[in-house]
């Protein structure tokens, strides 16, 4: 892209800058005990019906209490900061089974669940299995290493913790569109750069048909709406194939500048999830991040969480060449693994 053909400057609620919003409670949610009563009667109701909580819908998980707040939530998602912390659920004292329904039920609420990896997991675990961050077959999440800012492929990203590590393990937030209005203003070369197609490794995540990279501009300019994927790690480790789109030194000065506005802490904010605490953020507009941590020794006591990666019915329009990545451009029906439906599950444990 030509510097003088660049987007103008995002205004509105999706720029925003890490230590303001901080400064603010809005964005955090705390269930009242009327509502966490509804969450608990509706995850055994829908237990009691169909055991596998991947069969959980919409439909039948009703929240008459909690829903509309669930529906003003969404739209803040989707058009507003882009990011809420709910407080809290009571995970040592529900069963698994039971926290892992009503996480899943209440995400309904917000958008469709979608596949996170090839084994068509609808309900993700975010533990360290012990694996080799350096691996490039190996996801970041599988390790205790810092994952670094990036998006996830779907409209809305949801975690919920269950147990936290013995230290670190922060999550973090940055504005994509506030590095967009900083690139643009001071780096307009730059932020031209990251709108030229980039690839992305797929890291053993390949759908029948698909090359094991995808080809998408870290930006995107689509009905007068930036929408931002990013993945540092996995767009270096793209370099592996032949066929990837080769980097060129200004690509790789671009990606650095990103990345250092990413890390800007006058642009980005850390939160720490406690135990039962709910995220849920728009990959669009936002990435995240999580600090490298030291975990427990005793299994039953290691870092834990639940993740959900969920298509909005009512998200935002996203260019063709997002199917790449997102399978569909559909809303509802986008985003996660290319995964048949009939294989998608939930387990309770990770696999």
């Amino acid at each position: 892209m030509r510097i003088d053909d660049l987007p103008p400057e995002i205004v509105g609620p999706t720029a925003w800058l890490g230590p303001e919003v901080c400064a603010s409670d809005t964005w955090i949610h705390r269930l009242t005990d009327i509502e966490l009563s509804e969450l608990e009667q509706a995850a055994r109701e829908a237990l009691r019906r169909h055991p596998d909580i991947a069969s959980i819908r919409r439909e039948s998980f009703v929240l008459p209490t909690l829903g509309p707040r669930l529906a003003r939530l969404h739209d803040e998602l989707i058009h507003g900061k882009g990011f809420a912390l709910v407080r809290a659920l009571p995970v040592n004292e529900w069963p698994r089974e039971i926290t892992a329904a009503a996480f899943f039920g209440l995400g309904c609420h917000l958008g469709h669940p979608r596949p996170q990896n090839a084994k068509g997991h609808v309900l993700g675990h975010v533990i360290d299995m012990g694996l080799n961050a350096d691996d490039p077959k190996v996801r970041i999440y599988q390790t205790h290493e810092r994952q670094t800012f990036h998006t996830d492929s779907s409209d809305i990203v949801g975690l919920v913790c269950l147990q936290q590590a013995k230290s670190g393990g922060d999550s973090a937030l940055v504005s994509s569109n506030t590095i967009y209005n900083v690139m643009r203003r001071d780096y307009p070369e730059l932020a031209a750069a990251l709108f030229d197609p980039i690839a992305t490794d797929r890291r053993g995540d390949v759908a029948e048909g698909q090359l094991p990279y995808f080809e998408i501009p870290v930006f995107t300019w689509h009905a007068q709406m930036m929408s931002t994927i990013y993945q540092r790690q996995y767009i270096d480790s793209a370099q592996r194939f032949d066929g990837a789109m080769r980097l060129t030194p200004l690509h790789v000065e671009a990606l650095d500048c990103f990345d250092a506005l990413a890390n800007d802490t006058r642009l980005n904010f850390l939160m720490r999830l406690e135990p039962g605490d709910l995220q849920f953020v728009h990959n669009h507009t936002l990435l995240h991040d999580r600090t490298a941590f030291e975990d427990w020794q005793e299994p039953g006591r290691k870092r834990h969480l639940l993740r959900l990666w969920l298509s909005s019915p009512q998200a935002r329009p996203l260019p063709p060449v997002w199917a790449q990545r997102y399978g569909s451009i559909e809303p509802g029906v986008r985003g996660g693994v290319m995964v048949p439906a009939a294989a998608w599950i939930a387990p309770l444990k990770p696999e």
